[in-house]
C-alpha cells in the first residue's frame, strides 16, 4: 500500500495520522504553519510519524495513495489540486473515520447534524437523550472530538452524534448517516465557499448516500433544504407548526411535540428546558427527532429534555453580583449567532462585541437590540468595522479584552445582563473561542467575589 499524506496538524489531522499509523499505514503529516509545534511533534514522534513543517512539498505526492485534508485546509490549495490532477483521492478525516466505522459492522449508527448555528448544542443534546435511554452514545465531530478518535474504545452499537461543518462535508465521498439533520443556513464562511449556493451545496452533502431506511431532517422555515437535499432518506421536518408527516414542532402554547409512525406525542413545555431562547426550542425539536430515530423512547426523551444543562460558551450564566448577571456566549462567532443570544435574554444588555472581523455587516443587530440595549462595548481588531456599523448606538471602544470586560462590568447596573457574544472570531487575542470564553468566566468569577 502507498503512502497516505495528512495535510494539517490540528486535532483532526493528528487524530487521522495516529489512526492510520495504528492501522500499520505509511503516513506522513505536512503542516503549512512554521514549526515544529512542540506538542504535536512529540505526539507524532511517539507514533513514528514523520512530519514536514512550513510547507506542503509536492514530492510527498510521489508514491502517495491518498491525501487526508484537515477541515481547516481548503481543497483548493495547490497541494490538494495537484493530488486531484494526478488522480490521487483527496478525502477528509470524516470520510476516513466513516470508512473505519463501517468496516467494523457492529450495528453502530451515525446521527449527523449540520447548519450554521445550533449544531453543537443539537449534537450534544442528541447524545444526552440517547444516554438517558440507556443507549451507548458519543457526541463528536466538529464539536471537539474527531470521529476517528471517538471510535477508540466505543462499544458495539454506539450511536455517534456527529457535528459536521461545511469544511468537513466538502471532502466526503461515501459518507452515510442513518439520520442527518440540516438545522438552518445563514451567511458564514463565505471567504472559503465564495457564495451561499456553494455553502448550501456543501451542507446538503450530509444527506448523500442515505437509504430509504434513513432519516433526512430539515427545517420547516427553510424549504430550500428539502428541495435540494440529495439522497433517499425518509423526510422529516421540524419547526413552529405541525409538519405533514414525521418530525417535531412547538405549538402556540409552548408545548413540544414529536410525530412518528405511531402518532403525535407531547414531550415537555418549553419552560421546562434549562437552555433559553427560541433557537434552543428548535435545537430540542431536532435532537428529539434524531434521538427517536436512534432508538430513544419517549420517556427518556422527555427526561433528557428536562435535564440537559447546555454546553459551555453558549449563553451560559457564569456569574452574578449586585443584581447583575454575566453570560458567556463566546461561541457567538458570527452575527447570526449573536442575534440568537440577544433575542434569548430579556435585557437591559451590556453587550461585548468584537475580536477578529469576519467581513459581514453588524447592522442586523440593531433591530434585536432595540428596547433592550444599555450599552455596547467594542473590542479587538474589529473596532473600526463596529464603529462603522453601530457607532451611533451607546457604546465605548476598548481594544484589550480584559479592559473591555472590566469596562462592561463598570457600565452595568442592577438588573442588567452583561453578555459576551462577540459576533467575531477570537484569533486576534486568543487561540480559539473556548479559550476566550474560559478567560471571560475567570474574570467574572473574580468580579463576583468582589
Amino acid at each position: 500500500m502507498g503512502r497516505v499524506v495528512v495535510v494539517g496538524a490540528g486535532r483532526s489531522g493528528m487524530g487521522a495520522a495516529e489512526h492510520l499509523a495504528k492501522a500499520g499505514r505509511d503516513v506522513v503529516v505536512t503542516e503549512g504553519r512554521p514549526g515544529p509545534d512542540a506538542a504535536a511533534a512529540a505526539r507524532l514522534s511517539a507514533q513514528g510519524i514523520p512530519a514536514v513543517w512550513g510547507s506542503h512539498p509536492l514530492t510527498l505526492l510521489d508514491d502517495c495513495e491518498e491525501v487526508v485534508l484537515s477541515p481547516g485546509v481548503s481543497p483548493a490549495i495547490p497541494f490538494a489540486a495537484e493530488a486531484a490532477r494526478r488522480g490521487i483521492p483527496v478525502i477528509g478525516e470524516l470520510e476516513l473515520a466513516h470508512r473505519a466505522l463501517r468496516a467494523r459492522g457492529d450495528g453502530s449508527m451515525i446521527l449527523a447534524v449540520t447548519g450554521t448555528n445550533g449544531k453543537s448544542t443539537t449534537t450534544d443534546l442528541t447524545a444526552h437523550l440517547l444516554r438517558q435511554a440507556g443507549l451507548p452514545s458519543r457526541a463528536c465531530g466538529n464539536l471537539g472530538t474527531p470521529l476517528v478518535e471517538a471510535l477508540e474504545g466505543a462499544e458495539e452499537g454506539t450511536r455517534f452524534a456527529l457535528e459536521c461543518s461545511s469544511y468537513q462535508l466538502e471532502t466526503v465521498r461515501d459518507f452515510h448517516a442513518e439520520a442527518a439533520a440540516a438545522l438552518n443556513l445563514t451567511p458564514d464562511h463565505l471567504a472559503r465557499h465564495g457564495t451561499m449556493e456553494a455553502y448550501r451545496a456543501a451542507k446538503v452533502r450530509i444527506f448523500s448516500h442515505q437509504t430509504p431506511l434513513d432519516l433526512r431532517l430539515t427545517p420547516l422555515a427553510d424549504p430550500a433544504f428539502e428541495a435540494l437535499a440529495p439522497g433517499r432518506g425518509q423526510a422529516a421536518r421540524f419547526g413552529w407548526e405541525a409538519p405533514e408527516g414525521p418530525g417535531a414542532w412547538c405549538d402556540e402554547h409552548g408545548t413540544l411535540w414529536l410525530i412518528d409512525d405511531h402518532g403525535e406525542h407531547p414531550l415537555v413545555h418549553r419552560t421546562r428546558l434549562l437552555i433559553p431562547g427560541d433557537h434552543n426550542v428548535e435545537n430540542a425539536l431536532a435532537a428529539s427527532v434524531l434521538a427517536g430515530h436512534g432508538g430513544a423512547d419517549l420517556d427518556a426523551i422527555r427526561e433528557g429534555l428536562r435535564t440537559y444543562p447546555g454546553l459551555a460558551h453558549r449563553i451560559a450564566l457564569c456569574g452574578e453580583h449586585c443584581g447583575i448577571k454575566a453570560y458567556n456566549d463566546s461561541k457567538g462567532t458570527n452575527v447570526d449567532a449573536t442575534l440568537i443570544a440577544v433575542r434569548a435574554l430579556p435585557g437591559p444588555l451590556v453587550l461585548l462585541l468584537g475580536g477578529q472581523d469576519k467581513g459581514t455587516s453588524y447592522a442586523p443587530l440593531r433591530e434585536a437590540l432595540a428596547g433592550k440595549l444599555s450599552s455596547l462595548v467594542f473590542l479587538g481588531e474589529a473596532i473600526p468595522q463596529l464603529e462603522r456599523d453601530l457607532g451611533d448606538l451607546p457604546h465605548i471602544a476598548v481594544q484589550p479584552f480584559d479592559d473591555a470586560v472590566a469596562a462592561a462590568l463598570g457600565l452595568a447596573r442592577e438588573g442588567d445582563q452583561v453578555l459576551l457574544s462577540p459576533a467575531c472570531a477570537s484569533f486576534d487575542q486568543f487561540r480559539n473561542f473556548e479559550e476566550r470564553g474560559e478567560h471571560f468566566e475567570a474574570l467574572i468569577r473574580d468580579w463576583a467575589r468582589g
